[in-house]
């Protein structure tokens, strides 16, 4: 798939996303309500994650079990993701699971989380040919020039959106006495399109409003961020997990192969320093997402984190071999594998870590992290992002001349000489003792 054609997709599975809520929420209240959050006829979770899953799970497509399983896992992860995502910028919940039986959270039920599993099975299996076919047949040029001229209307829409969406956040902040000097902002934002969508958006969701406990706890928490580093599981708390999950993978990793192996490896993601990106993203996702239910019991905990995580082991294998034509682990003579990407054994490893780190670590690690003074605290987290971001974008540009070279590619510009110059086959084997290059990989 080209970039034009992803564009097409994500396009048509969010028309076709938008469609099946309004005829879901025509059922229901017998009347047409649009449920896309834009303006425009389009749900965009729905094109994101049919793209992902297209992307990252097509190589499971006669395999129809661990097809499923994979589903599941994505369309539930989109949804608490996209519910969270709303009711931060909204500051309120957008839909609420609770009546159910089968919810697990207000934003993830069991029933709901099925039937969407079960439609995305249907389209890679059986919709998704016929549509790839259609979409094949257009002309690179006239495919190219729909998908720019669609994405045009559609960053329009989210422009207008988000500044509608951001009218209504200082209207109440106004309401509640907390914003200062937002008439002057409030201004430039009274026009017909943010109160057309204003209007749109109030029938949108008709049943979203503040329970006085729900804002008091709200406040507090305001309150509490302004004075205490990293409060709760915002951008600083998440980056330094990250930074700190890396650092502690890769220990963990080195040990264990030492034990296991009897020598010592690497098993580093980058070029600089002894960080593991998969864990640190591993971390910083799974407590994002599993914060909220860090009270239930360790068996609900385990199976969620056996399941999340070898999901996430298998996108991070794709990605890599997608990306960089590279394989970093390969799990083919290990018992109960897929594909040799992930295996039972060690997703059972991700269930264990994921009881002991919410249950044991993560508080202990959160309130120290609270504990750092504001000012440090932020300049070091900017260090932390800015430090990460050049080792990824080297160790990216090394891996795809180590790829490069290994096909005889010479360089063709003097970035090109310099990282070869720098980072040779040796030091590169070194640091990526297991990588394994392949030229093609059907996915």
């Amino acid at each position: 798939m080209n970039i034009a054609h992803i564009l097409l997709y994500f396009f048509i599975y969010a028309f076709l996303g938008w469609c099946l809520e309004v005829i879901y929420a025509a059922i229901r209240k017998r009347k047409f309500v649009n449920r896309g959050l834009l303006s425009g006829i389009v749900c965009p979770v729905y094109g994101l994650a049919m793209v992902f899953m297209l992307v990252f799970f097509t190589s499971l497509r006669d395999r129809l079990f661990f097809l499923f399983i994979a589903c599941f896992i994505v369309v539930t992860v989109f949804e608490l993701a996209t519910g969270i995502l709303l009711e931060k910028i909204l500051g309120r919940k957008c839909w609420d699971y609770s009546e159910y039986r089968d919810h697990l959270g207000p934003y993830v039920c069991l029933r709901f989380s099925m039937a969407w599993t079960v439609a995305a099975v249907v389209v890679i299996k059986v919709l998704h040919p016929l549509l790839r076919s259609l979409v094949e047949m257009l002309p690179e040029l006239a495919s190219h020039i729909a998908a720019m001229a669609i994405l045009v209307v559609f960053v329009l829409d989210v422009v207008t959106t988000v500044m509608t969406l951001c009218k209504m956040k200082i209207q109440n902040e106004i309401l509640l006495g907390f914003a200062k000097g937002i008439k002057q902002v409030s201004r430039g934002l009274d026009n017909a399109i943010t109160k057309r969508v204003q209007r749109r958006m109030e029938k949108t969701f008709p049943s979203l409003e503040d329970a006085e406990e729900e804002r008091r706890k709200k406040l507090a928490e305001k309150e509490a961020s302004k004075r205490i580093f990293a409060y709760g599981c915002g951008f600083h708390k998440l980056v330094w997990l990250f930074f700190l999950g890396a650092f502690l993978g890769d220990i963990v990793e080195t040990i264990f192969c030492y034990f296991t192996m009897g020598r010592l490896m690497s098993r580093s993601s980058v070029v600089y320093g002894p960080f593991s990106i998969v864990w640190g993203l591993g971390i910083a996702f799974f407590t994002l997402l599993l914060h909220r239910f860090q009270k239930r019991n360790d068996w609900h905990l385990f199976l969620v984190g056996t399941v999340l995580g070898g999901v996430y082991e298998y996108i991070c294998s794709v990605f890599t071999e997608l990306v960089f034509g590279t394989v970093f682990w390969d799990y083919s003579k290990i018992p109960f594998n897929l594909g040799g990407r992930i295996n039972l054994l060690y997703c059972f490893f991700w269930g264990f870590a994921a009881v002991i780190w919410m249950k044991l670590i993560y508080p202990r690690v959160s309130r120290l992290i609270e504990r750092i003074p504001m000012k440090l605290g932020k300049a070091l987290s900017w260090i932390f992002v800015v430090f990460m971001v050049f080792n990824m974008l080297v160790s990216a540009m090394a891996l795809t001349r180590y790829t490069e070279r290994s096909k005889g590619m010479e360089p063709e510009n003097r970035l090109e000489a310099y990282i070869d110059e720098h980072f040779d086959d040796e030091r590169m084997e070194r640091i990526y003792p297991n990588a394994i290059m392949r030229e093609s990989r059907s996915f």
